[in-house]
């Protein structure tokens, strides 16, 4: 789909439009390279004073690891413009069991890290106290003994919360990354219990929390990605404009006809597509700089 495709009624749509939750890995970069078109797209966002939130369920990294890496590809991001599966995760516990709730986490040190900064204390596997809840993550530093203290508590009955459902993270290398739903799995087949809820796409909580901290309506956001089951499933759950660029894992073969989202080549068509909408000129945020393009990401 181009711009000279679109119906009244899409333009209409994309003309409410005031910010963005884009979908990282398959939309802006794919593995370790980052789109020739990406940069090109983001100014033209910034132009239009569209402004953008980076969504990911990855949570082996935290915010300030994220920053980082996008700064290894010429991306400048400001960590409000960071939202992670890890940050839903936040959200959910302070409202369910407040601040300072008493946390086993199973995931990397940014991840555990994270949590202490917002307030709750980490039980490790050494301590004999227990914990309010268990969360798991995608633990690229899973030990043994913590897989086991970890089942343990979820055994004892302890709320139990996933960040994210993915079973395996995307790589270029010649490695299968077992990601948090595998490591649920694990403990399913362990314990015989399920995470009590499972955040992260397609939990609408990510398109919420952008909503919240923006103070936008669901029909002023689109998410662009590039898979159906999480991107484009959470946008429909949240009511918001679901996006879906064929640069990543879906194929134009696995589309339905499906009036409930827009479908373009990738993230550059539509960023055409915006600017011919019929949109009013809006003054673009001061807060975003320019974009070098790079080729390398962490």
């Amino acid at each position: 789909m181009n711009f000279t495709e679109l119906t009244s009624e899409q333009s209409s749509k994309l003309n409410r439009i005031r910010h963005l939750a884009l979908d990282m890995d398959g939309t802006i970069y794919r593995g370790k390279s980052l789109f020739s078109y990406t940069a090109d797209a983001l100014a033209m966002f910034r132009r239009m004073g569209i402004c953008y939130t980076f969504l990911t369920n990855n949570s082996s990294r935290s915010v300030a690891d994220y920053l980082v890496g996008l700064k290894a590809l010429g991306l400048e991001a400001d960590a409000d413009q960071i939202y992670t599966s890890s940050l839903a995760a936040i959200e959910y516990i302070e409202r369910e069991f407040g601040k300072g709730s008493r946390l086993f986490v199973l995931g990397t040190l940014s991840l555990r890290i994270e949590f202490q900064n917002a307030g709750f204390e980490i039980v490790t596997e050494y301590d004999d106290s227990e914990p309010d809840a268990v969360v798991v993550g995608f633990d690229t530093e899973l030990t043994y003994q913590r897989l086991c203290k970890a089942a343990y508590w979820v055994n004892q009955g302890k709320p139990y919360i996933a960040t994210h459902p993915d079973k395996v993270c995307p790589t270029d290398e010649e490695l299968v990354l077992v990601d948090c739903g595998s490591v649920c799995a694990c403990i399913r087949e362990a314990t015989s219990r399920s995470p009590d809820i499972v955040l992260g796409k397609p939990d609408p909580s990510m398109v919420t929390g952008v909503l919240k901290r923006q103070g936008l309506q669901p029909g002023e956001l689109a998410v662009v990605g590039d898979r159906l089951y999480t991107d484009m499933a959470m946008a429909i759950r949240a009511c918001a404009l679901g996006v879906l660029v064929l640069s990543g894992e879906s194929k134009l073969s696995d589309l339905e006809d499906d009036a409930q989202i827009l479908v373009f080549d990738n993230i550059y068509t539509f960023a055409r597509a915006l600017a011919h909408s019929g949109r009013s000129p809006l003054v673009p945020p001061g807060n975003h700089r320019e974009i070098i393009p790079e080729t390398t990401i962490f």
